[in-house]
């Protein structure tokens, strides 16, 4: 399995981004894609997760009603849509599946190469 992870960039607050997650290797039918992300000196952490067969999201409660996941079945990826972003969303962000619908680090074997979001206020 291969993610590759892209759109990060440099964006004020209030500004939006959004990320994708392109995925290769497998079908994820009955699998769980997410996303997560590590700020400098702190521990990585979950931000948004979707069933990839029943659509079923669960997002971290720093996320919600600004970030939204989303994946397309044709194309074998998934998204993350950042809307109102604030300093404190500037991260490493990084897409991974499981095989376990959940939010846990350690529920995720195959992880993306992250890609950098620097919101400036």
């Amino acid at each position: 399995v291969q993610l590759q992870a892209s759109g990060g960039g440099l964006v004020q607050a209030g500004g939006s981004l959004r990320l994708s997650c392109a995925a290769s290797g497998r079908t994820f039918s009955r699998h769980t894609m997410s996303w997560f992300r590590q700020a400098p000196g702190k521990e990585r952490e979950f931000v948004a997760t979707m069933h990839w067969d029943t659509v079923s999201t669960l997002y971290a409660d720093s996320a919600k009603g600004r970030f939204t996941i989303s994946r397309d079945r044709a194309k074998n990826a998934v998204y993350l849509q950042m809307n109102s972003l604030k300093p404190e969303d500037t991260a490493v962000y990084y897409c991974a599946v499981a095989a376990t619908y959940g939010s846990s680090v350690a529920l995720y074997g195959y992880w993306g190469q992250g890609t950098l979001v620097t919101v400036s206020s």
